[in-house]
């Protein structure tokens, strides 16, 4: 899975390109699907940078090994991003989660 086709996934499951970014909460580290959106006036980012941020976020799922998590999640859940609220997917380092922790 590549930028693009994550925006594809994303897109197919919403209707909108909504805004993805790493987290780290207590130690866990989580990719956020947030309410904010390319097609949204007040989105931050230009196309090509949010393009960018996905092909980035893409690149650390691969490294990580969580691509299949990702996708089956977003298949699977009945939830969506709304004001105020992001969809927090889990993503499980196991061992070496403490080596890409530092780099977040």
């Amino acid at each position: 899975m590549n930028g693009e086709q994550l925006h594809a996934s994303i897109r197919n499951k919403w209707g909108c390109s909504y805004d993805l970014q790493l987290r780290r909460v207590k130690g866990k580290i989580y990719l956020q699907v947030m309410w904010k959106y390319l097609e949204q006036v007040s989105f931050p980012l230009s196309e090509a940078e949010y393009l960018a941020n996905l092909d980035n976020i893409s690149n650390y799922l691969h490294a990580w090994g969580v691509v299949e998590v990702v996708e089956r999640y977003i298949a699977k859940t009945k939830e969506r991003p709304r004001l105020g609220k992001a969809i927090s997917i889990p993503l499980e380092l196991g061992e070496r989660s403490s080596e890409w922790i530092l780099e977040l």
